[in-house]
Protein backbone atom coordinates (compact mmCIF):
# COMPACT_ATOMS: atom_id res chain seq x y z
CA UNK A 1 0.00 0.00 0.00
CA UNK A 2 1.20 3.71 -0.94
CA UNK A 3 0.65 6.28 1.59
CA UNK A 4 -0.95 9.38 0.39
CA UNK A 5 0.89 11.96 -1.07
CA UNK A 6 1.07 15.12 1.19
CA UNK A 7 0.04 18.36 -0.37
CA UNK A 8 2.35 21.68 -0.24
CA UNK A 9 2.20 23.29 3.37
CA UNK A 10 0.78 20.10 5.11
CA UNK A 11 2.26 18.47 8.09
CA UNK A 12 2.65 14.75 8.23
CA UNK A 13 0.19 13.25 10.81
CA UNK A 14 3.08 10.78 11.54
CA UNK A 15 3.17 10.38 15.37
CA UNK A 16 5.75 7.53 15.47
CA UNK A 17 8.82 9.63 14.45
CA UNK A 18 11.76 8.49 17.03
CA UNK A 19 14.32 11.07 18.28
CA UNK A 20 17.15 10.17 19.04
CA UNK A 21 18.88 11.79 21.77
CA UNK A 22 22.81 11.70 22.06
CA UNK A 23 24.82 9.51 24.67
CA UNK A 24 25.30 11.87 27.17
CA UNK A 25 26.86 9.21 29.70
CA UNK A 26 29.71 6.30 28.72
CA UNK A 27 30.94 3.71 31.45
CA UNK A 28 33.26 2.97 32.59
CA UNK A 29 33.54 6.64 34.13
CA UNK A 30 36.31 8.96 32.45
CA UNK A 31 36.54 11.61 35.14
CA UNK A 32 38.65 15.11 34.80
CA UNK A 33 39.96 16.00 37.65
CA UNK A 34 37.67 17.62 40.32
CA UNK A 35 37.05 21.35 39.70
CA UNK A 36 36.44 24.41 42.50
CA UNK A 37 32.88 25.90 42.25
CA UNK A 38 32.78 29.12 43.00
CA UNK A 39 31.03 30.22 46.06
CA UNK A 40 27.47 29.07 46.56
CA UNK A 41 27.25 26.58 43.64
CA UNK A 42 27.54 22.91 44.85
CA UNK A 43 29.65 20.18 44.09
CA UNK A 44 28.18 17.08 42.81
CA UNK A 45 28.21 14.10 41.17
CA UNK A 46 26.76 14.24 37.87
CA UNK A 47 23.95 12.51 36.17
CA UNK A 48 26.00 9.41 35.31
CA UNK A 49 26.82 9.07 38.25
CA UNK A 50 30.15 8.82 37.39
CA UNK A 51 32.17 12.29 37.81
CA UNK A 52 32.32 15.36 40.22
CA UNK A 53 30.98 18.31 39.11
CA UNK A 54 29.67 22.03 39.60
CA UNK A 55 25.94 21.62 39.70
CA UNK A 56 24.33 24.09 37.40
CA UNK A 57 22.54 27.29 38.59
CA UNK A 58 18.97 29.10 37.42
CA UNK A 59 18.74 29.68 33.91
CA UNK A 60 21.90 27.36 32.72
CA UNK A 61 21.47 24.92 30.10
CA UNK A 62 21.22 21.42 31.72
CA UNK A 63 21.26 17.41 30.52
CA UNK A 64 21.02 14.47 31.31
CA UNK A 65 24.78 14.69 32.78
CA UNK A 66 24.94 18.25 33.09
CA UNK A 67 22.46 18.32 36.40
CA UNK A 68 20.88 21.63 38.27
CA UNK A 69 22.18 22.04 42.03
CA UNK A 70 20.08 20.11 44.19
CA UNK A 71 20.39 22.17 46.99
CA UNK A 72 18.74 24.97 46.15
CA UNK A 73 15.96 23.34 44.85
CA UNK A 74 16.53 23.17 40.75
CA UNK A 75 15.43 21.25 38.77
CA UNK A 76 16.09 20.47 34.24
CA UNK A 77 12.99 22.32 32.63
CA UNK A 78 13.06 20.06 28.82
CA UNK A 79 9.87 21.39 28.58
CA UNK A 80 11.38 23.92 25.10
CA UNK A 81 12.95 21.03 23.85
CA UNK A 82 10.35 18.88 22.13
CA UNK A 83 10.32 16.13 20.90
CA UNK A 84 14.05 15.01 21.79
CA UNK A 85 13.61 16.27 25.59
CA UNK A 86 17.81 16.22 25.68
CA UNK A 87 18.78 19.89 26.76
CA UNK A 88 16.90 21.83 29.18
CA UNK A 89 16.79 25.21 31.37
CA UNK A 90 17.60 24.80 35.33
CA UNK A 91 14.59 26.03 37.02
CA UNK A 92 13.07 26.62 40.86
CA UNK A 93 10.99 24.13 42.06
CA UNK A 94 7.56 25.44 43.32
CA UNK A 95 7.62 25.75 47.21
CA UNK A 96 7.30 27.85 49.86
CA UNK A 97 8.86 31.29 50.43
CA UNK A 98 11.16 32.29 53.65
CA UNK A 99 10.88 35.44 55.77
CA UNK A 100 13.79 37.49 57.58
CA UNK A 101 13.58 39.97 59.94
CA UNK A 102 10.21 40.89 58.70
CA UNK A 103 10.67 40.81 54.79
CA UNK A 104 8.93 37.66 52.67
CA UNK A 105 11.39 36.19 50.00
CA UNK A 106 9.93 34.21 46.86
CA UNK A 107 11.01 30.70 46.57
CA UNK A 108 14.49 31.09 44.55
CA UNK A 109 14.46 34.84 44.82
CA UNK A 110 17.95 36.20 45.22
CA UNK A 111 18.55 39.40 48.27
CA UNK A 112 21.39 41.27 49.82
CA UNK A 113 20.04 41.66 53.52
CA UNK A 114 23.81 42.53 54.23
CA UNK A 115 26.80 44.88 52.51
CA UNK A 116 29.04 41.58 53.29
CA UNK A 117 26.19 38.92 51.91
CA UNK A 118 24.42 37.61 48.79
CA UNK A 119 21.78 35.06 50.14
CA UNK A 120 19.35 33.10 48.22
CA UNK A 121 15.93 31.67 49.13
CA UNK A 122 15.12 27.77 48.91
CA UNK A 123 12.00 26.16 50.12
CA UNK A 124 11.53 28.01 53.10
CA UNK A 125 15.37 27.69 53.90
CA UNK A 126 17.98 30.46 53.41
CA UNK A 127 21.55 30.12 52.41
CA UNK A 128 24.22 33.10 52.38
CA UNK A 129 27.45 33.55 50.68
CA UNK A 130 30.32 36.85 50.98
CA UNK A 131 30.35 38.92 48.31
CA UNK A 132 33.57 39.85 48.45
CA UNK A 133 35.93 38.04 46.42
CA UNK A 134 38.79 35.44 48.18
CA UNK A 135 42.38 36.20 48.13
CA UNK A 136 44.79 34.45 46.03
CA UNK A 137 47.60 32.67 47.82
CA UNK A 138 51.37 34.11 47.42
CA UNK A 139 52.72 31.83 44.71
CA UNK A 140 55.86 29.86 46.25
CA UNK A 141 57.29 30.47 42.73
CA UNK A 142 56.96 34.20 43.12
CA UNK A 143 59.45 33.98 46.07
CA UNK A 144 62.56 31.98 44.10
CA UNK A 145 64.96 34.16 42.03
CA UNK A 146 68.05 33.39 41.02
CA UNK A 147 69.40 30.14 41.20
CA UNK A 148 67.01 26.92 42.86
CA UNK A 149 68.10 26.35 46.37
CA UNK A 150 68.23 23.19 47.64
CA UNK A 151 64.69 21.59 49.20
CA UNK A 152 62.64 23.98 46.39
CA UNK A 153 60.33 23.43 43.90
CA UNK A 154 59.90 24.57 40.59
CA UNK A 155 55.69 25.05 39.78
CA UNK A 156 54.74 23.25 36.75
CA UNK A 157 52.11 24.34 34.09
CA UNK A 158 48.55 25.18 35.81
CA UNK A 159 49.87 26.25 38.93
CA UNK A 160 48.02 29.40 39.20
CA UNK A 161 44.91 27.41 39.43
CA UNK A 162 45.91 25.13 42.00
CA UNK A 163 46.93 28.19 44.35
CA UNK A 164 43.37 29.70 44.17
CA UNK A 165 42.11 30.14 47.54
CA UNK A 166 39.26 29.48 48.62
CA UNK A 167 39.97 30.30 52.17
CA UNK A 168 37.49 32.77 53.63
CA UNK A 169 37.82 34.84 56.29
CA UNK A 170 34.28 33.52 58.73
CA UNK A 171 32.60 36.37 59.86
CA UNK A 172 31.79 36.04 63.24
CA UNK A 173 27.90 35.58 63.14
CA UNK A 174 29.07 32.22 61.09
CA UNK A 175 31.56 31.49 63.34
CA UNK A 176 31.87 27.78 64.51
CA UNK A 177 32.48 26.51 68.15
CA UNK A 178 35.51 24.95 69.12
CA UNK A 179 35.41 21.42 66.96
CA UNK A 180 34.64 18.35 68.96
CA UNK A 181 34.10 15.04 67.36
CA UNK A 182 31.69 12.82 69.01
CA UNK A 183 30.89 9.11 68.17
CA UNK A 184 32.96 10.25 64.69
CA UNK A 185 30.70 13.22 64.56
CA UNK A 186 32.42 16.59 64.24
CA UNK A 187 30.35 18.62 66.39
CA UNK A 188 29.26 22.13 64.67
CA UNK A 189 27.39 24.64 66.11
CA UNK A 190 26.59 28.65 64.70
CA UNK A 191 26.11 31.30 67.54
CA UNK A 192 22.94 31.53 68.96
CA UNK A 193 21.08 34.61 67.69
CA UNK A 194 20.13 37.49 69.49
CA UNK A 195 17.26 37.35 71.93
CA UNK A 196 13.54 37.86 69.82
CA UNK A 197 12.60 40.85 72.74
CA UNK A 198 14.68 42.81 74.42
CA UNK A 199 12.12 42.89 77.52
CA UNK A 200 10.14 39.86 78.66
CA UNK A 201 10.69 36.44 77.59
CA UNK A 202 11.81 35.53 74.23
CA UNK A 203 13.38 33.21 71.87
CA UNK A 204 16.88 32.27 70.28
CA UNK A 205 17.98 30.13 67.76
CA UNK A 206 21.37 28.08 66.15
CA UNK A 207 21.86 25.43 63.95
CA UNK A 208 24.16 22.66 65.48
CA UNK A 209 24.60 19.21 64.73
CA UNK A 210 25.00 17.82 68.19
CA UNK A 211 22.61 15.09 67.74
CA UNK A 212 21.99 11.65 67.62
CA UNK A 213 22.12 11.28 63.55
CA UNK A 214 24.76 14.64 63.59
CA UNK A 215 22.29 16.28 61.48
CA UNK A 216 22.20 19.93 60.88
CA UNK A 217 19.20 20.87 62.75
CA UNK A 218 17.25 24.43 64.37
CA UNK A 219 18.10 24.49 68.16
CA UNK A 220 15.86 26.73 69.99
CA UNK A 221 15.87 28.43 73.81
CA UNK A 222 14.41 30.66 75.91
CA UNK A 223 15.74 34.20 77.15
CA UNK A 224 15.08 36.72 79.28
CA UNK A 225 17.12 39.84 79.23
CA UNK A 226 15.18 42.22 80.71
CA UNK A 227 11.88 42.54 82.40
CA UNK A 228 9.67 44.87 80.94
CA UNK A 229 9.50 47.41 83.29
CA UNK A 230 7.63 50.81 83.37
CA UNK A 231 10.71 52.94 84.53
CA UNK A 232 13.29 50.72 84.49
CA UNK A 233 15.51 53.50 86.35
CA UNK A 234 13.68 53.46 89.46
CA UNK A 235 14.12 49.76 90.31
CA UNK A 236 18.10 49.60 88.88
CA UNK A 237 20.67 52.09 91.10
CA UNK A 238 23.59 53.17 89.22
CA UNK A 239 26.61 53.66 91.10
CA UNK A 240 27.69 57.56 91.69
CA UNK A 241 30.13 58.05 89.00
CA UNK A 242 28.84 55.64 86.62
CA UNK A 243 27.19 55.81 83.73
CA UNK A 244 26.07 52.20 83.04
CA UNK A 245 25.04 48.98 85.64
CA UNK A 246 25.59 46.23 83.83
CA UNK A 247 23.35 44.36 85.66
CA UNK A 248 20.75 43.71 88.09
CA UNK A 249 18.49 41.21 89.85
CA UNK A 250 15.05 41.66 91.23
CA UNK A 251 14.69 41.43 95.07
CA UNK A 252 12.66 37.97 95.65
CA UNK A 253 12.49 34.73 93.30
CA UNK A 254 9.82 34.46 91.29
CA UNK A 255 8.44 32.14 88.57
CA UNK A 256 8.99 32.54 84.77
CA UNK A 257 5.99 32.49 83.00
CA UNK A 258 5.68 31.36 79.24
CA UNK A 259 2.88 31.21 76.85
CA UNK A 260 0.05 31.06 79.66
CA UNK A 261 2.40 28.52 81.60
CA UNK A 262 4.35 28.91 84.89
CA UNK A 263 8.08 27.39 86.04
CA UNK A 264 7.43 24.36 88.77
CA UNK A 265 10.28 26.05 90.43
CA UNK A 266 10.94 30.02 91.58
CA UNK A 267 14.59 31.69 90.02
CA UNK A 268 16.37 34.64 90.95
CA UNK A 269 17.75 35.69 87.57
CA UNK A 270 20.55 37.78 86.73
CA UNK A 271 19.35 40.54 84.26
CA UNK A 272 21.48 43.25 81.87
CA UNK A 273 20.98 46.21 82.77
CA UNK A 274 20.83 50.07 81.48
CA UNK A 275 23.01 53.07 80.86
CA UNK A 276 22.46 57.22 81.32
CA UNK A 277 23.90 57.18 78.64
CA UNK A 278 23.17 56.22 74.55
CA UNK A 279 25.12 52.62 75.21
CA UNK A 280 22.61 49.27 75.77
CA UNK A 281 23.88 45.95 77.77
CA UNK A 282 23.55 42.83 76.02
CA UNK A 283 24.53 39.52 77.54
CA UNK A 284 28.28 38.82 77.59
CA UNK A 285 28.63 34.69 79.33
CA UNK A 286 25.57 32.78 79.98
CA UNK A 287 25.05 29.10 80.62
CA UNK A 288 22.42 26.65 79.47
CA UNK A 289 19.88 25.31 81.90
CA UNK A 290 16.72 23.36 81.56
CA UNK A 291 13.30 24.53 83.18
CA UNK A 292 10.05 22.83 83.78
CA UNK A 293 6.84 24.64 82.96
CA UNK A 294 3.27 23.82 84.74
CA UNK A 295 0.17 24.66 82.47
CA UNK A 296 -3.41 24.15 83.97
CA UNK A 297 -4.84 21.21 82.78
CA UNK A 298 -2.66 20.11 79.99
CA UNK A 299 0.16 19.18 82.05
CA UNK A 300 4.30 19.83 81.91
CA UNK A 301 6.51 20.59 78.78
CA UNK A 302 10.53 21.52 79.37
CA UNK A 303 12.89 24.09 77.74
CA UNK A 304 16.13 24.97 77.50
CA UNK A 305 16.91 28.48 78.68
CA UNK A 306 19.71 31.18 78.52
CA UNK A 307 21.63 31.72 82.19
CA UNK A 308 23.00 35.05 81.94
CA UNK A 309 26.01 35.05 84.44
CA UNK A 310 27.59 38.47 83.24
CA UNK A 311 26.28 41.28 80.56
CA UNK A 312 28.59 43.88 78.55
CA UNK A 313 27.31 47.46 78.21
CA UNK A 314 28.12 48.51 74.61
CA UNK A 315 27.56 51.32 71.88
CA UNK A 316 26.46 48.86 68.81
CA UNK A 317 22.95 48.30 69.56
CA UNK A 318 20.80 46.04 67.24
CA UNK A 319 17.25 45.40 66.61
CA UNK A 320 16.23 42.01 67.62
CA UNK A 321 16.36 39.10 65.62
CA UNK A 322 18.91 40.70 63.52
CA UNK A 323 20.69 37.89 61.57
CA UNK A 324 23.34 39.73 60.24
CA UNK A 325 24.05 42.59 63.50
CA UNK A 326 27.26 41.01 64.01
CA UNK A 327 28.76 40.91 61.26
CA UNK A 328 31.94 42.52 60.63
CA UNK A 329 34.42 43.55 57.79
CA UNK A 330 38.19 41.71 58.72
Amino acid sequence: SHRPAVKPGEKTSETSEVHQRKELCHWPCRCPPTPTCTPGVSLVKDGCDCCKICAKQSGETCNEADICDPHKGLYCDYSEDKPRYETGVCAYLIAVGCELNGVYYLNGQTFQPNPLYKCLCVSGAIGCTPVFTPKLTVSPCTRVTGRKKPGQSICGPGQHKQLQSTNYRLMSAYRSLPLVLKKKCLVQATPWTPCSRTCGMGISSRVTNDNRKCEMKKEKRLCFIQPCLTNILTTIKIPKGKTCQPTFQLPTSEKIVFSGCSTTQSYKLTFCGVCLDKRCCIPNKSKMITIQFECPNEGFFKWKMMWITSCVCQRICSAPGDTFSELKVL
